[in-house]
């Protein structure tokens, strides 16, 4: 498995998840990451010993040649690239060679490779229509973890008051997340106070927005975040606002918490959620209607248990760790030379 991504990110967190539970479930694994001290750490302490490999700009003479003499000791039957720029490195070889894409990439990178593969159902559609035998393109799910029972973060510790509605939203501070329209909504919500997990080049811009909106003192950024469980916890209701969500891990992961979910209609957060069963669904770049969504979780007591319920059995049934990996090993061992 070649990751060549960020510093953190949807398909980072999960490319460590995935990695991690295929070697605990047996599976001979060879990681291979752009140096990242964080991403190493986790997958050592996975019990794996990760290939760490600068993945540079076009100036970038030795990338490939390592990673090609990693992958020829190692001798796999499959090798699959996650990101643009691992693809661009792993070469071809007597092993299978696969993409994995969670979004609506530039699928140049990935010419020559042996089948593509998409965490969405909308993403995979999309590949087919570019041009690629459907029988080469495959749909494999992200999961995530059992989230539920965690110790709530304090209130105190966040500095939302105990009567106040907790909204809770995380994300990459960017504009395609949408986070300035939850902030716009929270001025028609005087009760509630919004908790921002994340960090990004927006967050000057948000905090702008936030005094401008008046609610500067409901707003409360927390930066990057590892305690996404507790966090959800405490959380009375969950928002993803995003302009474009390819897929939206965090509706998964507010789903394993037992958290009543509030989306916009980005094309992940359609996918995902069954509107008025699994979650409410509102329009991008709505605050109003944003706004009304969350006035009703808030309100009906009984419409948050059941949209909690019915997420957390979407989450068991076809996110959680056991089915997911399972559908992974299936494919990967079809694929592999």
């Amino acid at each position: 498995m070649v990751m060549a991504g960020a510093a953190m990110g949807g398909a980072e967190t999960f490319y460590v998840r995935i990695v991690s539970a295929l070697a605990a479930a047996g599976e001979e694994v060879l990681a291979v990451i752009r140096r990242d001290p964080a991403r190493a750490a986790a997958l050592r302490a996975a019990g794996l010993a990760p290939v760490e490999l600068a993945f540079g700009g076009p100036l970038d003479l030795l990338t490939g040649r390592r990673l090609a003499r990693e992958l020829r000791a190692f001798a796999p039957g499959l090798v699959m690239s996650w990101m643009n720029r691992a693809a661009r490195f792993t070469p071809a070889g007597p092993w299978t060679r696969v993409g994995r894409l969670g979004g609506y990439y530039d699928l140049s990178y990935w010419r020559g490779f042996d089948h593509l593969v998409g965490n969405t159902r909308g993403i995979v559609a999309w590949i087919v229509a570019q041009g690629w035998p459907e029988d080469r393109v495959h749909h494999l799910p992200n999961f995530v973890p059992d989230l539920a029972g965690a110790e709530p973060v304090p209130r105190r510790a966040l500095e939302v008051p105990d009567d106040a509605l907790l909204v809770l939203a995380m994300g990459r501070l960017h504009r395609v997340k949408g986070f300035d329209t939850l902030i716009a909504a929270l001025a028609r919500l005087p009760r509630a106070v919004a908790v921002i997990a994340g960090e990004g080049p927006e967050r000057s811009a948000l905090e702008t927005v936030a005094r401008r909106s008046g609610v500067a003192d409901r707003v409360r950024f927390l930066g990057w975040r590892s305690d996404q469980a507790g966090l959800l916890a405490a959380a009375d209701v969950f928002v993803c606002p995003s302009r474009q969500e390819p897929l939206g891990n965090v509706v998964l992961e507010a789903w394993s918490a037992g958290r009543p979910v509030v989306a916009c209609r980005a094309a992940g957060p359609e996918e995902l959620i069954e509107p008025g069963r699994t979650g409410l669904l509102v329009p991008v770049d709505d605050p109003s209607a944003l706004a009304e969504a969350i006035r009703r979780v808030a309100e009906e007591p009984g419409l948050a248990r059941a949209l909690a319920a019915a997420g957390r059995a979407a989450w068991a049934a076809e996110f959680a760790p056991p089915p997911v990996v399972a559908r992974w090993r299936d494919l990967l061992g079809r694929l592999s030379r």
